[in-house]
């Protein structure tokens, strides 16, 4: 079963690169990875109908002890075959639906095949969080396949419309596989079954939230308006999506749960009457539509509420008729889509009002299409007619829902009449209608389906013994399914419900205008509508009240909700020690009122570079706090994030005014101050309740020992970094290179990675050129040049990179390390910027930012690499052991290069920050002809 989804995967993958080979005829070898699904499903056909299981199991993320569980059974093995085969053949139809250079047609066709795989893991998840996985993926694809046609508003609507139902559905349901899976110990559903289910109104919740995600998944009421809507999408979406697989999700999932979960109290009640409200409100809409396409979507919306009654009400008799008629559903419900399809294809509409005499000019197409639909009336020997009496049969003993069912059936008949008339039939008074020549492969498709459907009628008591392990799981009973049932209840009612529905086609003149006014007041699209404008008009006010645009407000919000709530919470529990060392020497004293003083001097400092400053010594100040605590290596890192922070800050303040703006009211300015200092308590008592609340002891006790045994360092902090907290790491540098983009994506007007500035040409003539030694300083206007800080940098910046590369390589053993080491280098190169512009840095960094950030998160990613062909482990340490001519034996840990690979991130997020918010900045200020106010602005005025 992996092999399969992995198969989906791969044939999704290569999806685009086959269509841009092959155009729409990739559909072809792409149609394998569902066939194989197929085949699979029938060379396991044995194994499930003994009742056994077939069941893989991989491990996955033991934390969570969720493992890759599948697991194939009876009604999933059916699902299996449904999903593979009839996928297979939309596929198939695919290839001539579509014309060559159809717009979308290589992502439409790696959706669908992705859907397909996973609609197929969907099916096959035996663990309720994997399930869920799958679950949203088939939700992502269809919205992605639904609105395939992005130029059209109904497209998107409708796409954006499944999505928001079906996700909602969704996240109520994974709170009820919570609940369940807590109250088992774990998510295996296979395990849930044998353990004892909850009591009382925790069982009813859990089990409401899950019918939630079901019947919003298969738009049964009160989510019944999405799937209509949907039809915007291409018929093979509409024949796949909505007729065989992503609809049949949830009534899938009503039937997994029904064996344990049916004996629930709101279980029967909620999945009869919203079954039964949605198969007479879909069959009477069906009625009143004059889109073929439109009309099987509405009989699709009845019929998913009749699978939803029969499958939910958990009685043997019922389970078997609920697999028939999900079987016989599939069938003829697909083919008469793809036939809907063909119509659109060769008469270019398929409004029954402008359509005539197509039944003469295309026989083979309306005796598909008759099959298709008697099965769907229920008409013998078709296997839509065992379906329908198995049903009827089951509910003999509930006679009030068997009387909805008879007429629900009734209407199914009318409608599949009034498909057949409008489609195929000769009207007087329109012309008839031309078709263009039909494509065998576009025929062949509905024409298995329908085939199909009347070869099951014969062998369907065969087909009963296969269905018949999962009628079991609700109790003994007498269930089978057969052509010929013999004259009963369930036969007669089944002749009744016929020919009803014949009436009420025969009288749909007369009725016309009746069925005009009957309908409901508030449709569910216009409730749909309703909700989301009050959602966005509530989005919009809340917007309006709280996003007032300034950033003190929102930061006095943020602060105020952490007094009240975490601050309150806190003083009511006091869960601090009761006695506190305020210092351990003199010295942390004197420093702490240092950063205290510099952080009240900040508060009423008026020039922005003046608070700039102090609060750069109350960073500057926790690091001598570090160094006071013996953690040189985070003193050093902290005096290094400094430096930089500051040197940012001189980037940006220069396009600043240099005083803040008018100071606000004093009472305002108090009361500032007073969240300022109450939130510095909260947090300051925080972080005592943190410290005195262990109770165990603490796990960095084993990182030193860790250190030497796994890491092969004496650095505690760089080896957690680089080895036992390597994961973490990955996503901090992962951040820091999506956050070198994002800075830079907001200051560059052009690509970042052109061309590197140049200077002005030389006006002395080749050959009286001589070499210059100061580069930079040639660029700057006069009278902002140092000759003393430019020579000072050139001499010295070399030797800062040779000490950055020190901090790389003894960091694993001694204070330093990649993060360390990049900020030096990064320093320098900001040294160098500030000595001599933007062509200065440019001489002393010739490569873009772009490509050391990727080479950096590339080393470090193919450093885990190796880990893992190693030891088996992504991000574990290996030790080399190396013998050396001149240096003896000695050894290397492939933890260095993952320090490298920050080292080269930390550079490439300085040189980024120096680019953008520096030479970028300093362009700005000479294209917009401004004050002389940047700190690199070229002599000759240059623009480039």
């Amino acid at each position: 079963m992996l092999v399969l989804l992995i198969l989906h995967l791969v044939a999704a993958l290569l999806a685009p690169l086959l269509v841009r080979w092959w155009g729409p005829r990739a559909c072809y070898p792409l149609a394998l990875a569902p066939a194989a699904a197929f085949g699979w499903a029938i060379a396991h056909t044995p194994a499930v109908r003994d009742g056994g299981a077939v069941v893989e199991t991989y491990p996955w993320i033991g934390q969570l002890r969720l493992d890759l569980a599948l697991r194939v059974t009876t009604l999933s093995w059916l699902m299996v075959l449904l999903v593979g085969g009839i996928g297979a053949l939309v596929l198939v139809y695919s290839a001539h639906y579509f014309h060559p250079g159809s717009a979308g047609l290589a992502r439409f066709a790696a959706v669908l095949v992705a859907f397909a795989g996973a609609m197929l893991g969907l099916v096959v998840a035996d663990d309720l969080l994997l399930l869920y996985v799958f679950w949203e993926l088939t939700t992502v694809f269809s919205y992605l396949l639904i609105g395939h046609s992005t130029e059209r508003r109904s497209s998107r609507w409708a796409a954006a419309q499944a999505l928001t139902v079906t996700t909602l559905g969704g996240l109520a349901m994974l709170v009820g596989f919570l609940l369940l899976g807590r109250h088992a110990g774990g998510y295996r559903w296979s395990a849930i079954t044998a353990a004892p289910l909850p009591g009382g109104g925790y069982l009813a919740v859990a089990v409401l939230l899950i019918l939630t995600g079901a019947l919003a998944k298969s738009a049964v009421f009160p989510f019944s308006s999405w799937l209509p809507v949907a039809m915007a999408a291409p018929t093979p979406v509409s024949a796949y999506l909505h007729a065989a697989a992503m609809v049949k999700a949830g009534v899938y999932l009503v039937g997994l749960l029904a064996p344990v979960l049916a004996i629930a109290g709101p279980w029967r009640p909620v999945t009869v009457v919203a079954g039964l409200v949605t198969l007479v409100a879909g069959g009477w809409a069906a009625l009143r539509q004059t889109d073929l396409k439109l009309l099987l979507a509405y009989g699709t919306v009845s019929q998913l509420g009749l699978l939803t009654v029969v499958i939910g009400a958990g009685t043997p008799k019922a389970a078997l008729a609920g697999t028939a008629m999900l079987l016989a559903h599939a069938l003829f419900k697909a083919a008469l889509f793809l036939v809907v399809g063909l119509l659109d294809h060769c008469a270019g509409s398929r409004d029954l009002r402008e359509l005539s005499g197509v039944g003469r000019t295309a026989p083979l197409l309306a005796v598909v299409a008759g099959l298709a639909a008697a099965s769907m009336a229920g008409l013998p020997p078709l296997f839509g007619f065992v379906a329908k009496e198995a049903v009827l049969a089951a509910f003999t003993d509930r006679p009030l829902v068997l009387a909805v069912l008879v007429g629900g059936t009734a209407l199914t008949v009318a409608y599949s009449i009034r498909f057949l008339w409008g489609a195929f039939a000769s009207r007087p008074g329109t012309p008839p209608t031309e078709l263009a020549a039909a494509p065998a492969a576009m025929l062949a498709p509905p024409a298995l389906l329908a085939a199909a459907g009347l070869a099951a009628g014969p062998a369907a008591g065969w087909l009963g013994g296969l269905f018949h392990p999962y009628a079991e799981l609700f109790g003994p009973g007498e269930a089978h399914l057969a052509l010929w049932p013999g004259p009963n209840l369930a036969l007669g009612l089944s002749a009744v419900a016929v020919a009803g529905g014949v009436a009420l086609h025969l009288v749909r003149g007369p009725l016309a205008p009746a069925l005009g006014r009957l309908h409901v007041p508030v449709g569910g699209n216009q409730g749909y509508e309703w909700v989301t404008h009050r959602f966005d008009r509530f989005a919009i006010e809340v917007t309006g009240a709280t996003q007032r645009g300034s950033l003190p407000q929102y930061l006095g919000a943020i602060l105020l909700a952490l007094v009240l709530v975490p601050g309150a919470a806190m003083l009511a529990a006091r869960p601090w020690r009761e006695r506190i060392a305020l210092w351990d020497t003199p010295a942390q004293l004197v420093v702490g009122l240092i950063i205290a003083v510099a952080a009240v001097l900040a508060v009423g400092a008026r020039r922005r570079l003046t608070a700039m400053l102090l609060v750069g010594v109350t960073g500057y100040g926790t690091a001598m706090m570090f160094v006071l605590y013996g953690a040189p290596d985070l003193a050093l890192t902290q005096f290094l994030v400094e430096t930089a922070t500051i040197v940012l800050f001189v980037l940006v303040l220069r396009r600043l005014p240099d005083r803040f703006s008018a100071r606000p009211l004093r009472r305002s300015r108090w009361l500032r101050r007073g969240i300022g200092v109450a939130a510095g308590l909260v947090l300051a008592g925080l972080a005592l309740a943190a410290a005195g609340a262990r109770r165990t002891p603490s796990i960095s006790l084993a990182y030193p020992d860790l250190a030497v045994a796994q890491g092969y360092g004496r650095n505690v902090v760089n080896v957690a970094l680089v080895d036992i907290r390597a994961w973490d790491t990955m996503g901090e540098i992962s951040v820091l290179v999506v956050a070198a983009t994002g800075v830079a994506s907001l200051i560059f007007e052009r690509s970042r990675t052109g061309p590197r500035p140049r200077r002005p040409a030389p006006s002395a003539p080749r050959r009286d050129r001589r070499p210059v030694w100061l580069r930079g300083g040639a660029t700057l206007r006069e009278r902002r040049r140092s000759i003393v800080f430019e020579v000072v940098t050139r001499l010295i910046f070399h030797t800062v990179l040779l000490f950055s590369l020190f901090l790389l390589f003894s960091g694993h053993n001694a204070p330093g390390g990649g993060f360390a080491g990049g900020l030096v280098a990064g320093l320098a190169l900001a040294v160098r910027y500030l000595a001599g512009g933007r062509y200065e840095l440019a001489e002393a960094a010739p490569v873009g930012a772009g490509t050391v950030l990727g080479a950096g998160l590339a080393v470090s990613v193919g450093t885990g690499a190796v880990g893992l062909l190693r030891t088996g482990s992504v991000l574990e340490s290996v030790k080399v052991d190396l013998w050396l001519p001149a240096v003896g034996h000695c050894y290397l840990v492939t933890s260095l290069f993952f320090d490298v690979g920050v080292y080269l991130i930390v550079v490439g997020l300085m040189l980024d920050i120096l680019r953008s918010l520096g030479a970028e900045v300093d362009r700005h200020i000479e294209a917009s002809g401004g004050p002389e106010g940047g700190l690199a602005v070229d002599r000759e005025g240059d623009r480039t």
